[in-house]
């Protein structure tokens, strides 16, 4: 209540006040680049992509001139097999439509780098959209072929032909909807796995030539693919045969626009903006461009920023702290697994093999990835985003036919997130995820720490490897039935208690949390507090038992963890979330896992009555 959300946010909490401190240190990033003027390296290419950003006369002048070679590849169309090239184009690109696509290691040959073919091509933020009958979502589609004539218009397009083809272009769309699956079905490491020969594709899609077609993208070096949802290719075979070509036509042109429209004039940033982010997710006004600006720059160049960030803001005490704290962490998971009655000591053992087996990466990469081969210059801001766009594609497709660097980083030093890999049985723990706002590591006590950090996030990554989905991956990160048939029965049944508490949660509306669509992270966050305040225990601050600020050691362990929660959301941010993500809304990711932790009980003398307290025989009893 204290907090009101500023007007270009769409939540606000905790870590949007990192974001600030972070923002303004990266920001000095890109002002020094600008002065120095280097030539070479880091410097020039941060200093070039922060001039044609920031270049917003040239910007307005431009208006879509610089798309239009690509716009006139896709009005020069004429037969359906040109539709699919001009479709791979644009995939070299960042333009993901008809379909989604992209290098990733093989799930059961980790070693391996696989090409993988899955559900995509939607304007809307998932299937769900097309079909369901909340008010919220039906406003949404109403809104969404306004859109899409929006685009047309401001390209040159009149009014009712617009309108006409954003209709056309909705219907599309809604049959690859409808072919596509759920949030939670995508959540299955088996169904989503189809392995098939590249020559053996057109039995899946006898319409397109995917051979032909994955050479065009520069898919090389594999003989086969994975495919994640055959029956959605089936659909888009279908759908490219069946549609107008026209129809076809448009639909690769409003997603080049709408794609790129935060890179293009005033009129197209607006539009994107008031539907994607004031009608979706209920933003009142945009942010100052020099924020906008500095995302694109991290999703661009962000480890060539990160080079420069940790140097000036990351110490070596503070990267030494976090290490051990990971060590401290797996302990304590190895000594909870070690005790567990539920498991047999065949799949224990391989269970404690896998968590001393993973990887820990903490605070920034020991070696950079090389940028030199990409142009930046201070031309068109929007083809600066295309060669980018492309260099990051060929950067993928680079690693087919080669065996996996398992050094390598998927986040910048300054993103204040974390994540576990599966696939590379890792932890990987950014130097601003130990962030918070307004204070110095050293300032922090253990019991925060571990609250915050160690059970937030290092437990709750620990974990993923032994969630619902995670836990089917092993040791090495192959994807392979380990777990004894009667060991899974117990964790599903034990899992399930999690599912139905969040599945009786309605944050908003009558809008319910997806209880099995929410389960891995659900999962990690009731395991990530259970092993870091085992950690915890452990420490000295916890033994000498001194309360800080009025308050115990436990508490501030319980406080510490909150506070990485604490946030507001806008209820249109809130009400898409529940459809499209994975994790719970972050109120229940605290008020939802406490009930089952018998500390919690202890720290704050929950009683009967109260109203986070769960009898014992209706708690999960997993980990």
């Amino acid at each position: 209540k204290a907090n009101p959300i500023p007007g270009d946010e769409v939540t606000y909490g905790i870590g949007e006040l990192v974001d600030k401190e972070l923002r303004e240190r990266l920001l000095k990033i890109n002002a020094d680049a600008l002065t120095k003027n280097e030539r070479t390296g880091a410097g020039q290419l941060i200093g070039d992509f922060w001039f044609s950003a920031m270049d917003t006369v040239s910007i307005e002048k431009n208006g879509i001139t610089p798309l239009k070679p690509e716009l006139d590849k896709i009005a020069a169309i004429k037969t359906r097999p040109e539709v699919m090239a001009q479709a791979m184009r644009m995939h070299g690109y960042g333009s993901s439509v008809f379909f989604s696509e992209g290098v990733a290691q093989d799930p059961k040959n980790s070693e391996m780098q696989a090409y993988h073919m899955m559900q995509g091509g939607l304007g809307l933020p998932n299937r769900d959209y097309y079909f369901s009958t909340t008010p919220r979502t039906e406003k949404i589609l109403a809104l969404y072929p306004s859109y899409i004539a929006k685009m047309f218009v401001l390209a040159g397009t009149d009014s009712a032909a617009a309108a006409k083809k954003a209709r056309a272009i909705v219907a599309l769309e809604t049959t690859l909807a409808k072919a596509s699956r759920k949030l939670e079905d995508l959540r299955d490491p088996y169904a989503n796995y189809n392995k098939i020969a590249i020559a053996k594709l057109s039995t899946l899609t006898p319409g397109i030539d995917w051979p032909a077609n994955l050479s065009q993208l520069g898919v090389k070096h594999v003989d086969s693919v994975i495919v994640g949802q055959p029956e959605f290719y089936k659909a888009l075979d279908k759908a490219l045969a069946t549609t107008d070509l026209e129809t076809l036509k448009d639909y690769l042109t409003f997603h080049l626009l709408s794609d790129y429209a935060e890179s293009l004039s005033k009129p197209f940033v607006d539009a994107h903006f008031d539907f994607y982010a004031r009608a979706l997710r209920g933003a009142q006004q945009q942010k100052e461009r020099s924020r906008r600006m500095l995302e694109a720059e991290q999703g661009v160049i962000g480890e060539a920023l990160g080079q420069l960030f940790v140097k000036e803001y990351f110490s070596d005490k503070a990267k030494a702290r976090y290490q051990q704290i990971v060590e401290n962490v797996r302990l304590a998971y190895k000594a909870r697994m070690e005790k567990l009655d539920w498991m047999s000591d065949s799949t224990k053992k391989k269970a404690i093999n896998k968590l001393m087996a993973i990887t820990k990466k903490v605070g920034y990469p020991d070696k950079w990835k090389d940028f030199s081969s990409l142009k930046i210059d201070r031309g068109p801001f929007v083809l600066n985003m295309m060669r980018a766009a492309e260099w990051w594609n060929q950067y993928s497709l680079n690693k087919l036919g080669k065996p996996v660097d398992r050094n390598e980083w998927d986040m910048t030093p300054q993103t204040y997130n974390a994540y576990y890999n599966p696939s590379n049985n890792e932890i990987v723990l950014p130097a601003a995820m130990m962030t918070v706002p307004g204070y110095t590591d050293e300032e922090l006590d253990d019991a925060l720490v571990y609250g915050y950090m160690a059970a937030s996030t290092v437990g709750h990554e620990i974990t993923h490897g032994f969630d619902d989905e995670g836990r089917q991956f092993d040791e090495k990160g192959n994807l392979c039935m380990w777990w004894a048939a009667a060991d899974t029965t117990q964790f599903n049944k034990r899992a399930d208690v999690l599912v139905q508490q969040f599945n009786k949660m309605v944050p908003i509306d009558t809008i319910h949390i997806n209880g099995r669509a929410t389960l891995g992270e659900n999962l990690a966050d009731l395991g990530g507090i259970l092993i870091g305040l085992d950690a915890f225990k452990q420490t000295e601050a916890y033994k000498k038992g001194e309360k800080i600020a009025g308050y115990t050691q436990l508490q501030r362990f319980f406080l510490g963890y909150a506070l990485g929660w604490m946030m507001v959301q806008r209820p249109e941010t809130l009400a898409d979330r529940l459809l499209t993500d994975v994790h719970s809304p972050a109120k229940y990711r605290v008020n939802g896992p406490f009930p089952n932790v018998p500390e919690f009980y202890e720290a704050f003398n929950i009683k009967p009555g109260d109203k986070m307290y769960l009898a014992d025989s209706l708690r999960v009893h997993l980990w």
